[in-house]
């Protein structure tokens, strides 16, 4: 069988211990390295086919996020940190979840099962993160459970505890939090601003200002848009 293959990324050789020692419950999961600081990582990934990284934040020299943004096509990533703050900076990057230390493993299991659902065992060595994604997003409304596609959905927009799923030819209120949504979606859903998430298939045009989805002008957020930028 092959197996996942994991980087752990933290300089603290217990939590490594933690994260190792949680995955040797998982077959199909193997460690393929450690490693105490982002350096020593970028040298691993070079050589290694790795599928899962588990990357802390505040380490030495490079802290987890700097080191995240220079990698062209980085492994999935699972955050591993004792800091609240970066969460939001975090989910922008794309990264598959977010565990703060100390790290149960109900909570752990939770992560490696979102990032099984993203993939498909094949009897490839290692397999494109971005090939498998989840397809459909399940959501409590209006006291039914929906099946959506995500590819259906143009943009989703925020309002205090709700969100609203705008699809071509629906609108769904969902109690909950567009953080969390964001949890769920696949990595073709950019953020743009406080309010608004948006599938980057149906960009039509844009500006400094605005995102053009379908037929709604939306408007981008000042820290959102190095991120528009950079896409």
């Amino acid at each position: 069988m092959n197996k996942f293959r994991c980087l752990i990324v933290d300089d603290e050789p217990i939590a490594q211990r933690i994260i190792e020692g949680y995955l040797a419950d998982f077959q199909e999961f193997e460690v393929v390295d450690k490693c105490l600081h982002a350096l020593a990582a970028r040298s691993i990934l070079q050589k290694e086919p790795i599928d899962l990284m588990f990357l802390d934040l505040e380490m030495p020299k490079l802290k987890g996020l700097a080191f995240l943004k220079t990698l062209e096509n980085p492994p999935a990533v699972i955050i591993t940190t004792a800091h609240r703050a970066f969460a939001l900076e975090s989910f922008e990057l794309e990264v598959l979840d977010y565990l703060l230390k100390p790290i149960s493993f109900e909570r752990f299991l939770k992560a490696i099962n979102r990032f099984q659902k993203l993939h498909i065992t094949t009897n490839s060595p290692t397999i494109n993160p971005t090939l498998n994604p989840t397809k459909f997003l399940y959501v409590k409304s209006n006291r039914k459970t929906l099946k959506i596609n995500q590819q259906d959905i143009d943009y989703i927009e925020g309002m205090n505890n709700y969100v609203k799923i705008y699809c071509q030819q629906e609108v769904h209120v969902v109690y909950t939090s567009l953080q969390k949504m964001l949890t769920d979606l696949t990595p073709q859903f950019l953020r743009i601003h406080k309010s608004y998430i948006i599938n980057k298939h149906k960009i039509k045009a844009f500006n400094q200002e605005q995102i053009e989805v379908g037929t709604k002008q939306l408007p981008i957020g000042n820290t959102y848009r190095g991120i528009i930028e950079q896409f």
